[in-house]
């Protein structure tokens, strides 16, 4: 596996990988969003800009502790974001922003499973602090099944070694954030659920 993950550290790779389902993953966070309504994005481990598109024409800045894809993202979308927009390799436990740079609309995307039970508190509670009082963390990540099949499979497979059941994502979601959506989906191909995933809304307490 060690190869895989070094392959998909490429950004043109990461992005081959991850077409069939990056809008898809996103669904249910369109589904119960209005653009219109956010002011800054802080998207954290970003990749090579795989969701930016999606926030064009918002302030955006995008966090990610891998130079490839940080290359990547800002030269295929700085200069046509339409908002200022800003992709820089950073620890998000070491990002600092004045108070006026906090951001409402934090986005963690299929992020979380790569870390483990202590440093995600520990992004979490930072997070918090980072979030603006009316804004909302928005939380997209994979789930690993109770039960056999072909999700727990790709979940045990996933380059992220920390994948959690549903009800460990959500007691650690609410241990920071007041749930305002939790919802459990699958990604699937040809009618067949691939992947097992959960949208998480949160707002500060």
């Amino acid at each position: 596996m060690s190869g895989i993950r070094d392959i998909l550290s490429f950004p043109k790779v990461y992005q081959l990988w991850q077409a069939p389902f990056a809008q898809r993953k996103l669904e249910p966070l369109l589904k119960h969003n209005d653009s219109s309504d956010i002011r800054r994005v802080l998207d954290v481990g970003c990749g090579p800009g795989t969701n930016a598109r999606f926030f064009r024409k918002r302030e955006y800045l995008g966090l990610d502790i891998n130079p490839r894809y940080i290359e990547s993202a800002t030269r295929r979308f700085k200069a046509s974001h339409g908002a200022p927009c800003e992709f820089r390799i950073q620890d998000v436990c070491e990002y600092d922003p004045e108070e006026t740079e906090r951001s409402d609309f934090i986005l963690l995307n299929s992020f979380l499973h790569h870390i483990d039970d202590e440093n995600t508190d520990r992004i979490l509670s930072r997070l918090h602090n980072i979030l603006t009082a009316d804004g909302h963390i928005h939380i997209l990540d994979l789930v690993l099944p109770d039960s056999a099949g072909i999700p727990r499979m790709l979940a045990r497979l996933d380059r992220g070694k920390h994948p959690r059941s549903l009800e460990n994502r959500k007691d650690i979601f609410r241990k920071h954030f007041m749930p305002v959506i939790f919802e459990p989906f699958h990604l699937k191909r040809c009618g067949i659920p691939f992947w097992s995933m959960v949208y998480f809304k949160g707002k500060k307490r």
